[in-house]
């Protein structure tokens, strides 16, 4: 009966979930429900269980999440993300239009760019560029995708994404763990991705396939569209009702200065892993009173806080006369990451609340003996939460919360770096989170305009088997090389 209840919980909370009603309403409910369900105490549950590892996500990952969603809001205000793909989109030109959008959808995101901001700025261009290269659009959600939701999301190293910062405490890691393995898989995801869309363009050519959108565009409605925002919040780290809110400069800057906070993200993340922290002495903070932490438990996440920090500054500085309303566009971009960061916490509460129910030891030791050992097994349970879940970085906190400190057990046992299940976890979180129920995808192909009929299948192929190859191979080159 445990078990039941524990899959009846989560089926409701995935329904629900989908026809847009809130993850702040459904998580404790849910979870309540499975420790009914289970005859385990409902209000010790809720606020013992339940609202603590709630508020310790939050404490732990609200300093990204907030300067995360500033930057973007900045970044977009300013009209920085419009001027990089601008420039894309005339170097490349019409004649390599689906590049132009893969690769300025990369550029912003690993630059610290938060992906609903890249949606709703890349898809008017998106529609232009498609219009004159006479593309399809219903192959442009997972161009889109391609370069904002696949490799820079979980694979490039130190990429300032919420999915790759959510393992550093657990496994004492930093952003740019497994560099080598990381490389190699975004060079797969945008390889396999890029083959496979060129293919599809090559089909659509031949078939008489044309552009033919007629709409306009989107993004002001959508970003308004509650069902929408509720679906995406737990999805990604923005609200999509803050786009519209605050100041808009009235020019965008030059491509070059456009670009220069997301190089001041990538350089002081860089410096920070590097050099920084590693001759920092932070013995004080085995203190009580810092929380008797340690430097490699909190050291991938403050380099995260101070890139992201000196991107704001850098932006800011280079467009101190561009930004209109300064207070508003602050304003909307803090709030932008409220219902956010409390929408995936309450995702990892309940998983908090199920991981304590007894049942939960036969999930546990299934995963734990699934053969192929321990990469694998944790590969498939990432995968397997976040495709739940819908949410890339609410499956892969559950996922570690209960079983993070049982892989680390097993890693000092086998001798297996913590850098490799670090990249195994965050690229595993980063595959079936794609399913067609994900707050990020509903959003995405809405902004573009385009059905999930039309749109899906080759967002799928993109971003859940191009990630899904790319996950193989590094856990196979991981299992004979080691971490890299």
């Amino acid at each position: 009966m445990d078990i039941v209840g524990v899959l009846l919980a989560l089926g409701i909370l995935v329904w629900l979930a989908y026809r847009g009603w809130s993850i702040l309403l459904l998580a404790p409910f849910c979870a309540i429900l499975a420790a009914l369900l289970a005859g385990q105490p409902l209000l010790a549950n809720w606020t013992q269980t339940f609202m603590r590892t709630a508020a310790d996500f939050v404490a732990q990952f609200f300093p990204i999440f907030l300067l995360g969603a500033l930057f973007g809001k900045l970044m977009e205000a300013t009209g920085s993300v419009s001027a990089i793909a601008s420039a894309m989109t005339e170097r490349l030109g019409t004649k390599r239009a689906i590049l132009a959008v893969v690769l300025a959808g990369a550029l912003v995101t690993y630059g610290g760019v938060s992906l609903f901001v890249a949606f709703f700025v890349l898809a008017p261009m998106g529609h232009a560029l498609f219009k004159a290269a006479d593309i399809p659009q219903r192959l442009m959600p997972a161009a889109i995708a391609l370069g904002t939701s696949t490799f820079t999301m979980s694979a490039m190293p130190g990429t300032p994404a919420i999915q790759n910062a959510i393992p550093m405490p657990f496994f004492g890691t930093g952003p740019f763990a497994a560099p080598g393995l990381g490389i190699i898989a975004s060079v797969i995801m945008l390889g396999f991705g890029m083959w496979w869309l060129t293919r599809a363009q090559g089909r659509a050519v031949r078939a008489g396939e044309r552009y033919s959108y007629s709409g306009a565009n989107a993004s002001d409605v959508i970003s308004r569209d509650e069902t929408i925002r509720e679906r995406g919040s737990a999805a990604h780290e923005f609200d999509p009702s803050e786009m519209g809110r605050g100041g808009h400069a009235t020019t965008s800057p030059s491509a070059v200065i456009a670009a220069l906070p997301l190089v001041a993200v990538v350089i002081v993340n860089l410096l920070m892993s590097f050099v920084v922290l590693p001759r920092m002495d932070a013995s004080f903070l085995a203190e009580a009173n810092w929380g008797a932490t340690s430097l490699s438990a909190v050291a991938g996440v403050w380099s995260v806080i101070v890139a992201l920090a000196a991107g704001i500054v850098t932006l800011l500085v280079t467009n101190v006369r561009n930004l209109p309303g300064l207070r508003g566009i602050m304003d909307a971009g803090a709030n932008a990451a409220v219902l956010p960061i409390l929408s995936v916490a309450s995702l990892v509460g309940f998983g908090a609340v199920v991981a304590g129910l007894p049942a939960f030891e036969q999930v546990k030791s299934w995963v734990l003996n699934i053969e192929g050992g321990p990469l694998v097994s944790l590969a498939i349970a990432t995968n397997i939460l976040a495709a739940l879940t819908g949410s890339a970085s609410g499956g892969l906190t559950i996922a570690l919360d209960a079983l993070g400190p049982t892989y680390m057990q097993i890693a000092s046992q086998i001798g297996l770096n913590p850098e490799l299940m670090h990249r195994v976890a965050v690229i595993g979180a980063g595959t079936l989170d794609s399913l067609p129920h994900n707050g990020a995808v509903v959003t995405l192909l809405a902004v573009c305009g385009v059905s999930h009929r039309d749109g899906y299948p080759d967002l799928a192929v993109v971003a859940i088997a191009g990630a899904l190859v790319a996950l193989t191979a590094v856990i196979i080159l991981g299992s004979m090389f080691g971490s890299f």
